[in-house]
């Protein structure tokens, strides 16, 4: 099901700068019994990349009661939300443009999550790097064509899930996920000051890590930090959490952090 604007449908304008030139943002929420899990980080995410991205969407009430009420009619599902700097003209200038799109979809949510949480994935590391750019760094834009490079490459292999370097060859994220990695009590994730996107799961996990006995540091590391860690896992609004069992040559067998984490992140989407 889709709503733009509003209305139920699924004809987006030709001249959308969404389609001209993917000009806007999104998120992605799990629906569960219902209703929006963390839905005020959702909202407020949507926020700062309109923000960033100088989008004068304002209709923020509206958005918030349409999330809901969509959400209502499946008990569980994938909420995803759209905003785009709405209909231009032919060159890049954003002159003109006052009427933000609002899109909002709902579909199924994906099965292979549970399997994955219960038996872990294999990482595969994707030739495809990430461009470094600081303004961009962190959002969830809908310049998506790096990912859709990076899943069709991921699907030529056995892996489950991509390692993803930047252009520099620094650690960043998954095709659809965060990283962390953890040695002995110390959590490691990878800096996003550069590229990637600040998945609401991972902020939520380094909330976590920082009141607990773990030590969390976001760092720039290479891939060969992987190769001295104790267990890996990845995240992201949808799984929650998932262990890692291998990348390469490279294999995890413990579960301390995934034991430690996992009911704390079921909870925070079920509540």
């Amino acid at each position: 099901m889709f709503l733009i604007n509003g209305c139920q449908q699924q004809t987006l304008a030709a001249n959308d700068r969404a389609v001209q030139f993917g000009d806007g943002c999104f998120t992605t929420a799990r629906v569960q019994t219902g209703l929006v899990q963390l839905l005020p980080a959702h909202l407020t995410r949507l926020r700062e990349a309109c923000e960033r991205l100088f989008i004068p969407f304002t209709e923020w009430g509206i958005l918030e009661q349409e999330m809901i009420a969509l959400a209502s009619r499946q008990q569980t599902g994938v909420l995803k939300v759209i905003i785009t700097r709405g209909v231009g003209g032919r060159g890049y200038s954003a002159s003109g443009c006052q009427t933000p799109t609002r899109i909002l979809s709902l579909s199924a949510p994906p099965a292979h999550y549970a399997r994955w949480q219960q038996e872990g994935v294999t990482l595969a590391l994707s030739p495809i790097r990430l461009g470094r750019n600081p303004h961009l760094a962190g959002l969830k834009h809908l310049n998506r064509l790096e990912q859709v490079l990076i899943r069709t490459h991921l699907e030529q292999t056995a892996g489950d899930e991509a390692l993803v370097l930047d252009s520099d060859g620094l650690l960043t994220e998954c095709c659809a996920a965060n990283l962390f990695w953890r040695q002995g009590m110390t959590v490691f994730t990878p800096r996003l000051d550069q590229a990637g996107v600040k998945g609401i799961m991972r902020q939520f996990i380094i909330d976590q890590l920082v009141a607990s006995d773990f030590t969390v540091a976001e760092v720039a590391a290479r891939p060969r930090a992987l190769a001295e860690a104790d267990e890996v896992l990845i995240c992201n609004a949808l799984m929650p959490v998932v262990p890692v069992n291998a990348c390469g040559e490279w294999e995890w067998r413990s579960r301390a952090l995934f034991s430690f984490l996992s009911p704390l992140c079921e909870r925070a989407i079920s509540s």
